[in-house]
């Protein structure tokens, strides 16, 4: 099922990633399912919060030398309230963004290990303070990342 977002949205997402560099970015993404594809309506930037001594008891004991440049985590606070403006909005939470500065936009064992089936995860590379690339992935059934094709529109 393709990832359908607006070349604007791209954008918010491209300079939040650009901002945040040499820091990886994260946000989320409100959006539709219809069954056939996914509609990304509005973009939400966050905070990256990791903190490694804290963060990593969480997700993997081996991840406590990993810092903001390796490792992003979004706060509960920031996902409750794109969970109440996305049921004011009558959308849902369809998928999270972050990027991997000076690296591909492949996921990492811990993207892996913090991933759930129905969201899509869009990875940008951000290569010396620049947009290199950007993919989007889900993960299947079997709990293997696959490319998912991002369609973007106007």
């Amino acid at each position: 099922m393709p990832i359908a977002i607006s070349t604007a949205q791209l954008k918010t997402i491209y300079d939040h990633a650009e901002d945040i560099y040499p820091e990886e970015c994260c946000g989320i993404l409100l959006g539709k399912i219809d069954g056939v594809s996914k509609v990304v309506v509005e973009v939400i930037e966050t905070v990256n919060t990791w903190e490694s001594e804290v963060t990593a008891e969480l997700i993997r004991s081996d991840d406590s030398n990993r810092t903001k440049h390796s490792r992003y985590t979004i706060s509960l606070r920031d996902i409750f309230h794109a969970q109440k403006r996305g049921r004011d909005l009558q959308l849902d939470i369809i998928g999270f963004f972050h990027s991997h500065p000076d690296a591909r936009s492949i996921p990492s064992t811990c993207d892996l290990d913090r991933a759930w089936e129905i969201y899509s995860y869009p990875i940008i590379s951000v290569i010396n303070g620049k947009i290199s690339d950007i993919q989007s992935w889900v993960l299947d059934s079997e709990g293997i990342f696959q490319l998912e094709q991002i369609q973007q529109t106007d």
